[in-house]
């Protein structure tokens, strides 16, 4: 199968895929069907993007190769299909999810959704891949839909450990940076929630859209979460990555010229934030020429927090997918630490917890090797009834356990709003 031809592409196949235009714009979080976290998927983004459900078919991978025998995997797949594309976008036809593990010990998943509902500023579209009654599903697209239910009863316990523990481990943390056996690193912290009943993923998806339009809403196979950190975007031979760390509270009575002012003075944040923008440039250029590295970051504005931001670009001059150059940039300085080597040692020792897929690379990809993934930040599993949130600090020289626990409680109000509204 040629991958680089704009047109619809037929073969022999085993998969049928098929995407038509819709007539009407959609609300895209408000389509999904009132399924099992499993099963939902979502890359929103100001109402733009993708969100879909069913799975098809869905691969697990572990270990160092993880990200190239994904791509091995989806390649393959389809090379097995049968496609049909009457819009022409990046994120029609054939489209998988994919959520990473931080570590390459744990899983993680490559996923082909059943139903894709698709929305960019000039288009909306809906793909069906496999068996599946494209009238049917075109049908219910705007019917009204069952309104997605708040958790019932929610109670909150303790993560993996304290939070005297967690701040013990930011002070070791800063003793070893002082010591110069490193520069950063970064230690997360984790918070369990349970309800009566089982959790509404829809219900948290539509918070967290509305609260973080700005971010990029996501789910994966009960991965659900609001991003604001682009790790990669392949599109063509055009790269991008978006850089975030650094980090403030946004205080209610602090005006945007002093929050931003704060950020861009703070000797510390502006630290943390050139490791991590270094890791991702020295990563990128191993397969990027053209590189576009400003020399001073800007101020990205959430509705909890501010952070330095910037963003990277090059032009692809080898045929990486998207896949391959996530696997090239993961870990970031701005998710693990720097050097990487014993960021990751120290954090293993000082964290005491699995992150699994937190911090990992999240997003989708599609037939011609591009895609868009997130940093997976600002989310929760979620299983059933239970959730488990997760948050995460840079920690530097002039890093102290009180502020860095003041930002991680700042880094959870995301997903605790979202369940509880």
């Amino acid at each position: 199968m040629n991958m680089s031809k704009p047109t619809a592409v037929e073969n022999l196949s085993n998969t049928p895929i098929r995407t038509i235009e819709l007539s009407k714009k959609v609300d895209l979080i408000n389509l999904i069907p009132d399924l099992p976290a499993d099963q939902v998927f979502s890359w929103v983004r100001n109402n733009q993007g993708i969100v879909a459900w069913g799975i098809n078919t869905k691969e697990n991978f572990s270990g160092t190769e993880r990200f190239a025998r994904a791509h091995k995997w989806w390649k393959e797949f389809v090379d097995n299909c049968s496609i049909r594309d009457e819009v022409h976008t990046s994120s029609s036809g054939a489209i998988a999810f994919v959520s990473f593990s931080y570590l390459a010990e744990s899983s993680s998943v490559v996923v082909v959704p059943e139903v894709v509902v698709g929305q960019n500023t000039d288009k909306t579209w809906l793909t069906i891949i496999g068996d599946v009654d494209i009238e049917k599903i075109q049908a219910a697209i705007y019917a009204p839909k069952e309104v997605a239910k708040a958790p019932v009863n929610l109670t909150w316990t303790k993560g993996s450990i304290s939070i005297d523990e967690w701040q013990t481990g930011v002070e070791k943390a800063v003793t070893r940076i002082n010591n110069k056996e490193l520069d950063k690193v970064v230690l997360a912290r984790d918070l369990n929630a349970q309800a009566d009943e089982v959790i509404d993923p829809r219900y948290v998806l539509a918070n967290l859209s509305n609260s973080y339009p700005e971010c990029w809403s996501f789910a994966v196979v009960g991965l659900i979460g609001a991003t604001p950190e682009l790790l990669i975007r392949r599109s063509g031979d055009a790269v991008l990555s978006r850089v975030l760390a650094g980090t403030i509270r946004r205080d209610v009575t602090a005006n945007e010229s002093e929050l931003a002012t704060t950020l861009l003075k703070s000797e510390k944040d502006l630290e943390e934030h050139e490791f991590a923008v270094t890791s991702v440039a020295t990563s990128l250029a191993l397969h990027c020429t053209d590189m576009k590295v400003p020399s001073t970051p800007r101020v990205l504005r959430l509705s909890n927090v501010a952070h330095l931001a910037t963003d990277i670009s090059g032009t692809l001059v080898d045929s990486a997918p998207a896949l391959v150059l996530a696997g090239s940039l993961h870990p970031t300085a701005a998710i693990c630490g720097t050097p990487t080597g014993r960021a990751k040692s120290l954090i293993k020792e000082l964290e005491q917890m699995d992150r699994n897929r937190y911090t990992g690379p999240v997003g989708w990809i599609n037939a011609k090797g591009d895609g868009e993934l997130g940093i997976a930040l600002r989310c929760a599993e979620i299983i059933e009834n239970k959730a488990r949130l997760f948050a995460g600090c840079g920690i530097v020289s002039e890093s102290t356990p009180d502020d860095e626990l003041a930002e991680s409680d700042a880094k959870f109000a995301a997903m605790k709003d979202a369940l509880t509204n």
